[in-house]
């Protein structure tokens, strides 16, 4: 099962927990059953956020594997101007 691991911004949607293990075979897929585990987190992590998978770093990342035993981090994308 990959972890996924929660930055301090995203802990507020899943209760506080900082990391859950969660099986998927696309990032997609992880999206969406991380919604099912919290309601209201699938949007957020679809709209402003990047992801590294074991540690590369990716965006436009809804269709990438996730490997079995992955290390998942969302990154918030940071705007500016």
């Amino acid at each position: 099962m990959a972890q996924v691991h929660f930055s301090a911004g995203l802990r507020e949607l899943t209760g506080g927990l900082a990391r859950v293990e969660i099986q998927a075979s696309t990032v997609r897929r992880l999206i969406a059953a991380l919604d099912d585990m919290f309601p209201g987190i699938g949007e957020r992590l679809s709209e402003a956020s990047s992801v590294a998978i074991d540690g590369e770093i990716l965006t436009d990342a809804e269709f990438e594997p996730v490997p079995d035993d992955a290390e998942i981090h969302f990154l918030d994308i940071l705007q500016g101007g």
